[in-house]
């Protein structure tokens, strides 16, 4: 027997959404952070995402209003630049990622660190006023809280801290919301992940579902 299932893109898609809507938790986000949260869940396919998601106040409307003034996208791996909607993107904003330039396996060897924070070094020339979206590497996010303790460094408008895993990501995470030096959010613990990232950035970019 063939197997009959919904074929209908435009429905898929609808009744998607319909369905995080009335199985997730949303009441205590503003309007601005539930349109992320729920792409987020759909991203993640987990309803109960919701109860890991923090904001600092008005991290959404910090990082929507960089995205319009044109700030830059800063990702930490290649899964979540490329993983970004061109198309959602208000002022044709330039994605970077930098784990891939030549000089960065050396310099990772020099500072004793993994090439994912080592990385982050060539972030300085564009970090001012950036929308900061890390996705995989914990020690990426607790690099940029160090280089953050200089005031010297440039500050970003918003970081969407979500990186995934078993070793220093739940850490990189709580310092992240206890320093605070930048609005900013996470899904705390060990949950997260470039898909999770990638969600939240279109939602910014985008103004919508």
């Amino acid at each position: 027997m063939p197997h009959i299932y919904e074929t209908d893109g435009a429905a898929i898609y609808r009744q998607s959404f319909a369905t995080i809507r009335a199985e997730a938790d949303l009441g205590r986000f503003t309007p601005e952070e539930e349109i992320v949260v729920v792409r987020m869940i759909h991203a993640a396919g987990m309803v109960g995402l919701e109860d890991h998601v923090a904001f600092t106040p008005s991290m959404a409307i910090a990082a929507r209003a960089a995205l319009e003034a044109g700030a830059p996208i800063l990702c930490d791996v290649r899964m979540v630049s490329e993983g970004i909607t061109r198309a959602r993107l208000p002022a044709g904003n330039d994605i970077i990622c930098t784990l891939n330039e030549p000089g960065v396996p050396d310099l990772a060897r020099q500072m004793g660190n993994t090439r994912s924070a080592a990385s982050l070094e060539y972030w300085r020339p564009h970090l001012a006023g950036a929308v900061v979206a890390i996705g995989n590497a914990p020690t990426a996010l607790f690099h940029l809280l160090n280089m953050l303790e200089d005031p010297a460094c440039p500050r970003p408008a918003a970081i969407i801290g979500c990186p995934v895993g078993f070793v220093g990501a739940m850490e990189s995470k709580a310092a992240l919301m206890a320093a605070a030096p930048v609005p900013a959010m996470v899904v705390s613990g060990r949950l997260g992940g470039s898909a999770i990232t990638v969600a939240a950035v279109n939602a910014l970019a985008s103004r919508k579902e």
